[in-house]
């Protein structure tokens, strides 16, 4: 008999595909991370009457090889609490453990909150990571962000209600000026979507933040580090040599980044005066 994974709807019940009612409704087994919301959202679909077991983080070690020896003789239906089961949960284990056991699997196309966001931010996504949940602590979110946006590509986010005005904040440190879609309760009657540098959302969100968060970041490259001073001197030299003026050579140095540009132009106006040497007294 089938493993089948039916994605569930993200927050409109109407999003549910037909295969997904169908499967839910010939399964004689339902797995749910939280049995109570799998009952709710059952009800609603008008699904009555089903064996329900709950699979997350916290039991998978026990439970998954009763799911598998249940698999082998019973139609088994493995839901999320909401979107595609094994995204951001233990599903993917689930399985692996199916296949190496040689179990029958099957995965129905359906919602998807990272693919659904990844959309509608309007960013390229020639390239683009599902990232899953930042790690919880400043300096591992830190390094996390920096890392994931060193691709330069789009990457998507989950994050706790509780934790995303603190992961945005983490984000700014590595990336202030990086561009930012915001959604919280995707597809729900109270969905709220932002756009802008990560300061600019934690501004605008709600106090206290609650629901379903996702969000994506826009392919990112950080502003190239200063030139050295020694590298600056020979750029100098290069434009002095090349009879540019000091004030236009600190214009373009400026822009380039090597630094302020009065400054710039001091240096450039006392390497001038160095490379001429000395004025010698007439004989």
């Amino acid at each position: 008999m089938p493993l089948v994974f039916v994605p569930t709807p993200l927050g409109n019940l109407r999003d549910v595909t037909l295969r997904a009612l169908d499967a839910l409704r010939e399964a004689e087994l339902i797995v749910a991370e939280d049995t109570r919301v799998a009952r709710k959202l059952l009800r609603g679909l008008g699904i009555e009457g089903r064996e329900i077991w709950s699979y997350r983080e916290q039991n998978a070690d026990r439970i998954v090889p009763q799911i598998l020896e249940r698999a082998r003789a019973s139609f088994v239906a493995v839901t999320s609490d909401a979107g595609m089961p094994g995204i951001s949960d233990p599903g993917s284990e689930l399985i692996a453990a199916a296949r190496e056991a040689g179990l029958e699997i099957d995965v129905l196309p359906g919602p998807s909150a990272a693919t659904g966001v990844a959309l509608l931010s309007g960013f390229s996504l020639s390239r683009f990571a599902f990232e899953g949940f930042p790690p919880r602590t400043r300096a591992a979110r830190r390094a996390r962000f920096a890392q994931a946006l060193g691709a330069n590509a789009t990457t998507i986010w989950y994050e706790s209600p509780h934790r995303v005005a603190a992961a945005l904040s983490d984000l700014a440190a590595v990336a202030p000026d990086a561009r930012v879609f915001f959604v919280r309760e995707y597809t729900k009657l109270h969905e709220q979507r932002l756009t802008g540098t990560p300061e600019q959302i934690v501004r605008e969100l709600p106090q206290p933040v609650r629901g379903e968060v996702a969000f994506a970041v826009a392919p990112y490259r950080a502003a190239p580090a200063a030139p050295s001073f020694e590298a600056t001197e020979a750029a100098i030299d290069l434009m002095l040599a090349q009879e540019q003026r000091p004030r236009d050579i600190a214009k373009r140095l400026a822009a380039a980044g090597a630094g302020d540009r009065r400054a710039l132009y001091l240096r450039a106006t006392a390497r001038k005066a160095h490379q001429k040497g000395p004025i010698k007294e007439p004989s």
